[in-house]
């Protein structure tokens, strides 16, 4: 499956944020960091506001006060600006540790399914249903072959092509939580 890399992923409403998450694979490796308990569009909006605030995204060697305050100027990049700041420069930490500060290099390297997934495991704040959902954007938006065999088959943010797109996803989303629920109680 041969795929050419998109020019914006429709994560947010502003089409800047959308071509960053795009173009800058270290800003789409953020927004997925930041999407833990906000909406979709907050989280991916989260790399351009830090862009905007701090000059970069590679914040690694910031003073983390720096940082931190850059998350909670209004408004916030997330709804826990400290951990969040905390998380980020984290990850920007391993980027550049592990990958020279090429994130690409993190699923361009990856010789299979089980390698990349444990690659993302590495990475702060990356669960299972995160290195599945990511899995499934650098599959089905990159044509990243080893991401394949990680990509479920329920819609995640891989399907995601278009603004309205993103609303039917957000619409499956709550239904599949609403199911999730029900079979646990």
């Amino acid at each position: 499956m041969a795929v050419s890399a998109p020019d914006a992923l429709y994560f947010t409403n502003s089409d800047e944020a959308n071509e960053l998450l795009a173009s800058e694979p270290l800003a789409l490796l953020i927004g997925f960091a930041l999407d833990q308990q906000v909406p979709v569009q907050t989280a991916f909006s989260g790399p351009l506001k830090i862009k905007e605030r701090l000059g970069t995204l590679e914040i690694a060697h910031f003073d983390p006060a720096q940082v931190e305050a850059a998350f909670r100027a209004k408004p916030a990049v997330h709804r826990f600006p400290g951990a969040m700041a905390t998380r980020v420069q984290d990850l920007a930490a391993l980027v550049e540790e592990e990958y020279g500060g090429d994130a690409s290099r993190l699923w361009r390297e990856a010789s299979d399914s089980a390698d990349l997934k444990k690659r993302i495991s590495a990475l702060p704040g990356f669960g299972d249903m995160k290195i599945k959902a990511f899995s499934a954007v650098l599959f089905k938006r990159f044509g990243v072959q080893a991401a394949e065999g990680l990509t479920p088959s329920h819609p995640t943010l891989g399907d995601v092509d278009s603004r309205e797109k993103l609303d039917w996803y957000q619409s499956k989303k709550r239904e599949h939580k609403a199911k999730m629920r029900a079979q646990q109680s």
